[in-house]
């Protein structure tokens, strides 16, 4: 069995939003295959309940706390530096001191980094002949540049610098090491087409969804009330493309569809609610229900999943889960770029507030449940087939 080293910016689990869903589901089959060396960090204390779960599948860790206020702070040197802020984030000396070790003890092994944000621990000359694949999963600096668009003043100016302070990186790194890996085939063309001194070296790995644990078959208990028509969003509700999501929906599409059906009412399950999403507590019709223990039930019971991003990159899993569950969602164009193309009234595409109310009120007026989508999910999206192509690329020559 070969030694691999798996870096992550975050700690793979729980898998409760898309880059740990990725990770994880990654890792634990990788972990089938190789002898598993993590390096990542914990940036929600909630996490290290879960310390043991990741560290049993590893031969051996190092799992690093990393303070966000602490970490934003630090990354302003980049501002000195002509860096990206990503890098300096994510910087640790501990976490650098570690990996040289690993380089140094191991025999032979290869490398797999999840995210640009911390490739920079094995990208310097020392870790040349190693096999290196680093799974960008989507270009994020694109998603910073549309930060910017949709920012002003001094805010608008830091997310373009790091944009393309960030975009740099990402492009040295790609010619730096062996392989890219992307989400999507949107992606990884827009990747391609903006560094085509690396297109032979961009491959795509799609996301999975674990069927068995989304099984529209299994009895939920209900977390809603019996007199409601429940609509739901799931995410991080930290994370600033989510919270401009729900904003937008519960301000500027939730009163149409409440005009149409008293009953419905929209919950935002999910973890770390910032202050502008607990302030939506106070609009009728609207549920923050934090963090919850299984995420299952809220989309099992509800009437309809909705997705309305405005700001995305990759693939949306709140989609996906969606549809593993059989339930009809109603998303924006942005959150379905990285889904390979569905035809069916399974899953509804709208982008102004008035058409997104529309359908969501129609949705909310169906009663069978979204088969099509439940049997698109299992012929797309296997976690064993992206994690075959993983394995595949690690050990091409």
């Amino acid at each position: 069995m070969r030694d691999l080293i798996f870096l992550s910016q975050r700690i793979p689990y729980p898998p409760n939003k898309g880059d740990k869903v990725r990770s994880w589901n990654l890792l634990r089959r990788l972990a089938e295959h190789y002898r598993v060396h993590l390096a990542c960090f914990v940036d929600d204390p909630f996490d290290w309940r879960h310390e043991e779960t990741v560290r049993a599948v590893c031969e051996s860790a190092l799992i690093r706390p990393l303070s966000p206020f602490r970490a934003k702070v630090r990354s302003l040197r980049a501002l000195a530096t002509g860096e990206s802020l990503t890098r300096w984030y994510f910087h640790d000396a501990a976490m650098a001191a570690w990996l040289d070790e690993q380089r140094a003890r191991l025999n032979d092994p290869h490398v797999f980094v999840f995210s640009s944000g911390v490739a920079s621990y094995v990208a310097g000359p020392a870790w040349q002949g190693l096999r290196r694949v680093v799974d960008m999963v989507d270009v994020d600096s694109d998603k910073w540049r549309q930060y910017a668009n949709r920012k002003s003043g001094p805010a608008r100016w830091i997310y373009g610098r790091e944009a393309d302070k960030l975009f740099a990186f990402e492009r040295s790194l790609a010619r730096a090491t062996d392989a890219t890996l992307f989400v999507s085939d949107k992606e990884a063309e827009l990747f391609r087409d903006s560094a085509p001194e690396v297109a032979d070296k961009v491959h795509v790995v799609r996301n999975g969804v674990d069927a068995a644990f989304f099984d529209p078959a299994e009895t939920y208990e209900d977390p809603y009330p019996d007199d409601v028509r429940p609509i739901v969003f799931t995410g991080a509700m930290d994370y600033w493309p989510n919270v401009d999501a729900v904003v937008w929906y519960a301000r500027d599409v939730l009163p149409a569809v409440r005009e149409a059906v008293p009953a419905a009412r929209f919950y935002i399950a999910g973890a770390n609610p910032t202050r502008e999403v607990e302030a939506l507590r106070e609009l009728p019709g609207v549920t923050v229900t934090g963090r919850v223990a299984d995420i299952r039930p809220y989309i099992a019971h509800a009437d309809t999943v909705v997705a309305p991003l405005r700001v995305a990159r990759g693939v949306q899993n709140k989609v996906l889960e969606g549809m593993a569950m059989a339930k009809p969602v109603v998303a924006t164009t942005m959150a379905l770029n990285g889904i390979v193309a569905f035809s069916g009234n399974d899953l509804t595409v709208a982008d102004d507030a008035g058409d997104f109310a529309a359908k969501t009120v129609a949705r909310l007026g169906r009663t069978e449940t979204a088969e099509d989508a439940r049997r698109y999910i299992l012929t797309n999206y296997s976690w064993e087939a992206s994690v075959r192509e993983v394995e595949r690329i690690l050990e091409s020559d």
